[in-house]
């Protein structure tokens, strides 16, 4: 492998992990075999410590592929529950608020989901990494100011209801890049005249790449010391 030249790595971030451990992890063990103190190291979309999936991660020149790698559809399993919200609109933090769930049904989430399909306008969470007069939105959100972004033109090309079990529930997203599923969560419990976070979300599929094919980071340094790897000399 010429990770100097440029490799693209298919992982499968786990449970916890932030996106920035995942690259830095990758990076160590790469210097660690090649025997280089850096490299240039980087992945094709973000996701969450809550969240779990597929992380397309470059190496060297092929870093120079992320952009392409991000426009890519995305597609998520989200597990949401209905009746209560929380700031980040996930686990992150504790539940703020808590709604009525008695009007809803099976029916009706299955209605509400398909308003959501097509090109929609979506409002990022507060807790994210957009900028916001130079800040990033999460620093100026922890320190309780308040955090006022713009809807974003998105577009969600499915959305599948997979388990009704109130007051869970479990869809199917494909979607475009910069698609917050937290935040889609949230606008599902308001259009279900409730409430709603994310309590578990997975990355099923980045373009082709699916997650049965991407490796668990917990077994990369094994993966890579059985790997055939040229040195910065032959590359």
């Amino acid at each position: 492998m010429k990770f100097k030249k440029g490799e693209v790595l298919y992982l499968n971030k786990p449970l916890g992990w932030t996106s920035f451990k995942v690259v830095g992890h990758v990076r160590y063990h790469i210097c660690r075999r090649l025997g280089v103190k850096k490299l240039k190291v980087g992945h094709a979309g973000t996701l969450d410590p809550l969240a779990t999936g597929v992380m397309i991660v470059c190496t060297g020149k092929a870093t120079k592929q992320i952009e392409e790698f991000q426009y890519h559809t995305k597609e998520y399993i989200a597990t949401i529950q209905l009746g209560a919200t929380t700031p980040s609109y996930d686990l992150e933090h504790e539940i703020d608020a808590f709604y009525p769930t008695e009007h809803i049904t099976r029916e009706l989430v299955e209605e509400t989901l398909k308003r959501f399909v097509g090109e929609i306008q979506q409002v990022p969470p507060a807790f994210s990494a957009c900028m916001v007069n130079g800040k990033r939105a999460y620093d100026l959100a922890r320190k309780g100011k308040e955090v006022e972004l713009k809807p974003k033109l998105l577009v969600i090309d499915e959305i599948e209801l997979l388990e009704y079990n109130m007051p869970d529930i479990k869809i199917r997203v494909v979607c475009s890049k910069g698609t917050y599923i937290r935040a889609l969560a949230r606008d599902i419990g308001e259009a279900l005249n409730s409430g709603a976070h994310l309590i578990a979300l997975e990355r099923t599929r980045v373009g082709d790449v699916r997650i049965e094919n991407c490796l668990n980071p917990l077994d990369f340094k094994e993966w890579i010391d059985a790997q055939e790897i040229e040195t910065e000399e032959e590359q």
